[in-house]
């Protein structure tokens, strides 16, 4: 029988001893045997942050960022093989894709989110602010890599996506990962690592992976390291307080299954779209994974009068779902993740009926095509009925993780609120409204209660991701028994894994530490017009003090008409008493296409090839005619910019075969009085020199 291989320290190793064996979850046959045995935790610590961390720290975000989308096209080349061992967990095919093409996704979109970083390995973090009144102090915060580790301790229910969406994060922050998978789905976890470590797109020590135990991993761990958990609360909670993690305050992110909702809109009838949605919603979550999702409904809040009408949609909807072996094409549920699995969700049941009942399905039966129901562990959907909400604990404290939920009577939309809190905290809610009103006050009334929520009509539902799937550019997680963590949410899930320190100094020691201009600094003056330059010949502080020009009040008129932006302020016959200006003022963006026409060299072609923006525009103080202005023009920020992968010939947009980076420039306006009247950031595509 296979034994799993742990890769850690730079080498693939079996651990010692027997084991524990994992079986295929349609045929209960065995697939493999896990331990990590013998394994010494604290040097694989250790590797991590003095390996891994160093390499991941000498790159840039920019470098970081496409090493993810180097990863995630060659994971692709590998479909075939990974969808082969997830039927082996009794995923079908729409569970598996969920699993590996949604965790090779957030590799995708991860690696996207370079553009929002600096070509550099720290980057600001926020606004910088000026500290004193002759503009030589200042202060900012800035975010470096924590010099550690992230361990992450994930759940059986997403082998695949639930170690990319993890390590996605913490790589492009520039810190290395010790990935440590459920044991009973680990062997695709492991499939997914082997060709990670083979592509050698990761810098060595960046990627380590325990297929077994955590043993006592987390007894190593510092202050610079960050544990992640997606499991059950209980167990988190005894992690969380292990003393390593306690004593040197080490950040602990938790993900935790919690009693998410789903609640239907008071005035949705069943001959309205949404309630189709409603249904299709509920099914779709109830059997997709078999309903093994941390994200899945739980709890279905209905209108007391509609409760029998929706129990008929319900049954109807799931007495559709074709249950057995995911390799079989007309099978929609798999089985659950184990036969140990299957007794736990059993056992919850029992709880829960303590105070409801079954309304379909059965603990204890179920028909599986192509597969025998009792080795494979199979189990039918699950609907139950609560008539007493507000009396019964048992449906807001009993998690059954599978294919079970419990529907349940409100009044009103604030009974509904109250009904929702009462799961102390969840990972999402969902409401299927198509009263704008009412899904504020739900939104509103429910917010602090859950992680996320999902507003479902006619329109939304048409491109909607669901009620259980999170997204990488959306944080993910939720407050009490959900955890109280945060992943993923696009930067801020990246700023998760550095550190912030407030800098101050001087403008001109800052944009040297910084490598981005900061107002006040000093300027480097050059012979050469910046836009005469290529991308790699420009420096950061490169500046430009151009020649200046008086404002007229014909130079105001002509821009009035041109434009058609008669604004009573840019008129001469304007009585100005009680308003903000003395006489006629100069239209804003009058002069800031001054400003492009002082800084703009237009005489040749030259390496600028558009201009791509401007960013934070800003006019600080009134120009009137007679005023001289003119522009210090500084090289702010160097920003690469990518090619396009070009797929079809079709596809081709002009100008992506140019080698090209963005350039930001600050813009600042200035007057006779050497006041600023406006200030800019624009942003100039830029050539590369042309490589022979």
């Amino acid at each position: 029988m296979q034994k799993l291989e742990n890769y850690i320290t730079g080498n693939w190793i079996t651990g010692d001893g027997d084991g524990q064996i994992l079986f295929n979850a349609v045929t209960g046959e065995p697939v493999a045997v896990a331990t990590t045995k013998g394994i010494d935790f604290k040097s694989v610590v250790e590797y991590g942050r003095t390996v891994g961390g160093q390499h991941l720290r000498r790159l840039t975000f920019h470098q970081r960022g496409n090493m993810l989308k180097a990863l995630a096209i060659y994971l692709r080349l590998h479909l075939a093989q990974y969808y082969e061992i997830s039927y082996k967990t009794g995923a079908t095919k729409a569970d598996s894709w969920v699993d590996i093409e949604g965790g090779i996704g957030n590799l995708f979109a991860n690696a996207s989110l370079r553009r929002k970083f600096p070509d550099d390995v720290i980057c600001i973090d926020g606004e910088s602010h000026n500290l004193g009144k002759n503009n030589t102090f200042m202060g900012t915060h800035i975010l470096v890599p924590k010099e550690g580790v992230a361990v992450h301790i994930n759940a059986f229910n997403f082998p695949v996506w639930g170690m990319l969406e993890k390590i996605a994060v913490n790589l492009l922050a520039g810190v290395p990962a010790i990935v440590k998978p459920a044991t009973v789905t680990s062997y695709l976890t492991e499939a997914v690592v082997k060709d990670i470590i083979a592509s050698g797109i990761l810098p060595e020590g960046s990627l380590q992976l325990l297929c077994g135990s955590a043993g006592d991993i987390l007894d190593y761990v510092s202050s610079q390291d960050v544990v992640t958990f997606t499991g059950s609360a209980t167990t988190g909670l005894l992690l969380k307080k292990t003393p390593a993690i306690v004593e040197n305050n080490v950040l602990f992110n938790m993900e935790a299954d919690s009693l998410n909702c789903i609640v239907l809109g008071r005035n949705v009838t069943p001959a309205m779209p949404e309630w189709d949605i409603f249904i299709k919603e509920i099914r779709r979550e109830m059997t997709l994974k078999a309903g093994q999702r941390c994200t899945g409904v739980r709890r279905i809040f209905v209108p007391e009068e509609k409760v029998e009408d929706v129990i008929k949609s319900l049954t109807a909807a799931l007495s559709q779902t074709v249950i057995g072996n995911p390799l079989n094409e007309k099978v929609r549920m798999g089985s659950l993740a184990g036969e140990s699995q299957r007794s736990e969700v059993r056992g919850q049941i029992q709880k829960l009926l303590a105070s409801s009942q079954v309304v379909y399905g059965s603990p204890d039966f179920v028909e599986a095509v192509d597969a025998d129901a009792v080795r494979g562990a199979f189990l039918s959907p699950v609907l139950l009925m609560n008539n007493t909400p507000h009396s019964s604990a048992e449906p807001h404290t009993i998690e059954a993780f599978g294919p079970v939920s419990t529907i349940m009577p409100y009044n009103d939309i604030n009974d509904a609120i109250a009904l929702s809190k009462l799961g102390k905290g969840s990972l999402v809610s969902t409401i299927v409204t198509a009263d704008d009103k009412e899904a504020r006050q739900y939104v509103i009334g429910a917010a602090s209660h859950h992680g996320r929520i999902l507003v479902l009509n006619r329109d939304s539902a048409k491109e909607s991701t669901g009620h259980g799937s999170p997204l990488p550019l959306l944080v993910h997680g939720g407050p009490g028994r959900a955890g109280g963590g945060e992943e993923m949410g696009g930067v801020r899930g990246v700023k998760h894994y550095m550190q912030r320190t407030a800098l101050q100094g001087s403008p001109t020691t800052i944009t040297a530490i910084t490598n981005i201009y900061q107002q006040y600094a000093a300027g480097k003056t050059t012979d050469k017009h910046p836009f005469k330059k290529f991308f790699e010949e420009l420096e950061i502080g490169e500046q430009l003090i151009t020649g200046k020009r008086t404002i007229t009040a014909d130079d105001i008129d002509r821009f009035a008409d041109l434009s058609g932006d008669h604004f009573y302020a840019h008129i001469k016959a304007t009585n100005f008493e009680g308003t903000m200006f003395e006489q006629q003022v100069a239209h804003g963006y009058f002069i800031m296409s001054i400003a492009a026409g002082l800084f703009v060299d237009s005489y040749e072609k030259n390496p600028v090839l558009l201009n791509y923006g401007i960013d934070e525009l800003r006019f600080t103080k009134p120009v009137y005619p007679g005023a001289e202005i003119h522009i210090r023009f500084t090289c702010k920020e160097k920003l690469p910019n990518d090619k396009r992968i070009v797929g079809n010939p079709e596809d081709f947009r002009r100008g992506d075969d140019i080698e090209k980076g963005i350039v930001k420039w600050l813009v600042e306006m200035i007057d006779e009085t050497a006041e600023i009247t406006g200030i800019a950031t624009i942003l100039t595509m830029v050539a590369r020199k042309q490589k022979m």
